[in-house]
C-alpha cells in the first residue's frame, strides 16, 4: 500500500485467531503499527463456491483510536444458487454492517470497538466474540428446587457412571479377545 493507502482483504475466518505462524504475525504487526480500522466476520457460506467462513481485515494505517470487530456470522438468510447454497445478506443488514462500523458502534453480541492495547492484550486475536461481556442471568429459586435439580444431577451423573462401567468392561472383554497372528 501507498503511505495513507487503504485496503480491504478477505481471510479465512481463521486467520483472526491464529495462535502462531504467519496468521498471528500478520495480525501482530497489524496492531503493534496500528493499521487496523477494523475486521467484520462474515456469515459462512456467504460465496456459493466455498463454505469457507470469512472475515474482512479493513486495513487503514491512518486509524491510531479505536478498531472495530464485527460478528456479523448470524445475518443473512440462506438460498439455494445451482447446486451450491450461499448466505445473502439484506440491504438493510448490510446497511447495518456499515453504520456500526463506521460509528465504532457497540452493540451486544455484535460488535465492539476496543484499543490496539486490548487486541494486544488477547494475543493479538480479532475475533469481536472474545471482546464481548459475558452476561449472567441469576434466577432465585427455593431450597426445595435447588434440592430437586441436584437431585437430578447425580441420578444422571450416576447413569453416566455405570454406562462408563459397561463401557470399559466391553472394551476390556474386546481387547481379551484379540489375537496377533
Amino acid at each position: 500500500m501507498k503511505p495513507g493507502g487503504k485496503a480491504a482483504v478477505v481471510v479465512p475466518t481463521g486467520f483472526i485467531t491464529a495462535q502462531s505462524g504467519i496468521d498471528k504475525k500478520i495480525r501482530k504487526h497489524l496492531v503493534d503499527n496500528k493499521m487496523l480500522a477494523g475486521v467484520v466476520s462474515m456469515p459462512s457460506n456467504i460465496f456459493a463456491t466455498t463454505g469457507t467462513n470469512v472475515s474482512i481485515l479493513f486495513i487503514d494505517a491512518s486509524n491510531k483510536g479505536k478498531v472495530a470487530l464485527i460478528d456479523a456470522s448470524n445475518l443473512g438468510q440462506k438460498v439455494k444458487e445451482g447446486k451450491n447454497q450461499k448466505t445473502v445478506l439484506s440491504e438493510k443488514e448490510e446497511q447495518f454492517i456499515i453504520d456500526v462500523f463506521n460509528g465504532q458502534d457497540v452493540e451486544d453480541d455484535f460488535s465492539v470497538a476496543v484499543s490496539y492495547e486490548e487486541i494486544a492484550g488477547k494475543n493479538y486475536s480479532l475475533s469481536a466474540g472474545q471482546y464481548f461481556e459475558v452476561k449472567i442471568e441469576y434466577v432465585d429459586i427455593t431450597a426445595e428446587q435447588f434440592a430437586e435439580k441436584m437431585k437430578n444431577f447425580n441420578n444422571n451423573l450416576n447413569a453416566l457412571f455405570e454406562q462408563s462401567r459397561d463401557l470399559e468392561g466391553e472394551i476390556k472383554k474386546n481387547l481379551a479377545g484379540l489375537k496377533y497372528e
